[in-house]
C-alpha cells in the first residue's frame, strides 16, 4: 500500500492558480494510478483528476478540464495538480488518492488517500 501527504493549498483570489503536491511513500509508487478528489462542506468526495502510472491516460472531471492539469514524476514519487482560473465553487478539502487502475479512480473509487489540503477561493 502507499501512504500520501498532501501539501500546497491556502486561501487564493478568483481567477488565481494554486499548485497542490502530494508525496507517496512505497517503492510500488510507480505501478500506482493517482488522483485527486475534492469535498466541499456538506457534499461528498467528488473525483477531479487521474493520471495512469505511465502518465499516458489522464481524465478530468467536466468542470475542471482546461483549469487543471494533473501530473506526476515517478522519480520523485510525486503527483501535482496545478489549479488555473480558480472558482469560488472549486473550494473543498482536495484529497491525493491511489489504485491500480486509473478508471476505477475516474468512477470514484480508490485504495488509498491522503489527509487531505483545504482550498479556498475567495470571490
Amino acid at each position: 500500500q502507499v501512504q500520501l501527504v498532501e501539501s500546497g493549498g491556502g486561501l487564493v483570489q478568483a481567477g488565481g492558480s494554486l499548485r497542490l503536491s502530494c508525496a507517496a511513500s512505497g517503492r510500488t509508487f510507480s505501478s500506482y494510478a493517482m488522483g485527486w478528489f475534492r469535498q466541499a462542506p456538506g457534499k461528498n468526495r467528488d473525483f477531479v483528476a487521474a493520471i495512469s502510472w505511465r502518465g499516458g491516460t489522464i481524465y478530468y472531471e467536466d468542470s475542471v478540464k482546461g483549469r487543471f492539469t494533473v501530473s506526476r514524476d515517478n522519480a520523485k514519487n510525486m503527483v501535482y495538480l496545478q489549479m488555473n482560473s480558480l472558482k469560488p465553487e472549486d473550494t473543498a478539502v482536495y484529497y491525493c488518492a491511489a489504485d491500480s487502475r486509473v478508471e476505477r479512480l475516474a468512477s470514484g473509487g480508490f485504495s488509498s488517500w491522503g489527509q487531505g489540503t483545504q482550498v479556498t477561493v475567495s470571490s
